[in-house]
């Protein structure tokens, strides 16, 4: 079975969703504290907040490829 992404960038949403999940074993640890937080919580912090210019971006993406996608296509590639 082979799976086929059309728009392999929306795979950058999965980055955050996977930092976080991971955060207990590669970010759990209460030094070094980022603005008084203990590090953990800095870490799920900063990567809710990078979620949101993740999104943002495939969201631009997204917008960009309906652009192209709504432009008319000349398969014979005629010219005038």
């Amino acid at each position: 079975m082979h799976l086929r992404v059309s728009r392999p960038y929306r795979l950058l949403a999965l980055v955050p969703v996977l930092a976080i999940l991971g955060a207990p074993w590669c970010a759990n640890r209460v030094e070094p504290r980022v603005f008084g937080l203990p590090f953990l919580l800095a870490w799920i912090s900063g990567w809710v907040l990078a979620t949101s210019a993740v999104l943002f971006l495939v969201s631009v993406l997204d917008a960009r490829e309906d652009r192209a996608d709504e432009r008319p296509h000349d398969g014979a590639g005629s010219q005038s």
